[in-house]
């Protein structure tokens, strides 16, 4: 079994991204857009997502897309932009890694690494990124299994690195009225098998901007530890997902639930 991931070995551990803890008594946010399209796409969206209350910023560089002729993202040009949008912002940032290689460029920019779903068992990925040197987001690839995911993490631990934390997006489904299977179940079930912090990610599991809040809301209810939501100024204009991201005023909207409304005090307590 899984040695060193397993809540048996040691009680609930906070995983810091900057400034933000993950694991502690906060429900934490990271949001940002899909892809890192422009300099003034992700200054304002990091500059926004600060204002409402959001603890990290996220944003594409290098892009998995299914389709070779899809966007593939700025690449290094991004990976300068969400640097300079996070010293603006004040808040720290998480980029995907798609390659070893990628590795060299993140390291010195971002604040966290982000292994993606299509890469949760790409193991030289994992145990290059968990020398690197930063905390490590954990994606749930799409049709892993808990063990497999949680296997996945015992990669980067056994490396030295214990600063991880995993990602529920949902697995992959036969309806297509959902992109994917939202698994609040398991990842409920991962908060009692492991003492990695735990987080989701409503916007891939769902890849509808109207059930992203409401399933934010239940993970915070539910007790897990954040959520990582796509952001965009005009998602009519996004060059990826753009069915999935909210607009600004949607994620304003959203944090105003988690700040004042009923889930914080279920979430408070839960802890």
């Amino acid at each position: 079994m899984y040695r060193l991931v397993s809540r048996e070995n040691r009680s609930a551990s906070v995983v810091a991204f900057g400034s933000a803890q993950f694991g502690g008594r906060e429900f934490v946010m990271i949001a940002g857009p899909c892809a890192i399209e422009s300099r003034e796409q992700i200054e304002r969206t990091a500059l926004h997502v600060a204002r409402c209350g959001a603890s990290v910023v996220r944003g594409g560089a290098y892009k998995p897309r299914t389709s070779p002729y899809s966007f593939q993202g700025l690449g290094d040009v991004a990976v300068d932009l969400i640097a300079r949008a996070s010293i603006h912002s004040g808040l720290p940032s998480v980029v995907e890694a798609l390659a070893e290689s990628d590795l060299a460029v993140l390291a010195p920019r971002v604040d966290a690494i982000q292994i993606g779903a299509r890469n949760m068992q790409n193991f030289a990925l994992l145990r290059a990124a968990a020398k690197a040197g930063k905390p490590i987001l954990l994606k749930r690839g799409p049709a892993a299994t808990l063990d497999e995911l949680l296997y996945a993490a015992e990669y980067l631990l056994l490396e030295g690195n214990h600063d991880v934390v995993l990602c529920e997006r949902g697995v992959r489904g036969f309806d297509p009225q959902t992109r994917n299977l939202f698994d609040l179940a398991g990842a409920l079930r991962l908060k009692e098998l492991t003492h990695l912090p735990v987080i989701v990610d409503p916007s891939h599991a769902t890849g509808r901007r109207s059930l992203v809040a409401p399933l934010v809301v239940a993970a915070a209810a539910a007790g897990l530890d954040g959520a990582m939501v796509e952001v965009h100024p005009d998602p009519s204009v996004a060059r990826s997902d753009a069915e999935q991201a909210l607009t600004f005023e949607d994620f304003e909207e959203l944090m105003r639930r988690l700040s004042g409304g009923p889930a914080k005090v279920v979430m408070a307590a839960g802890r």
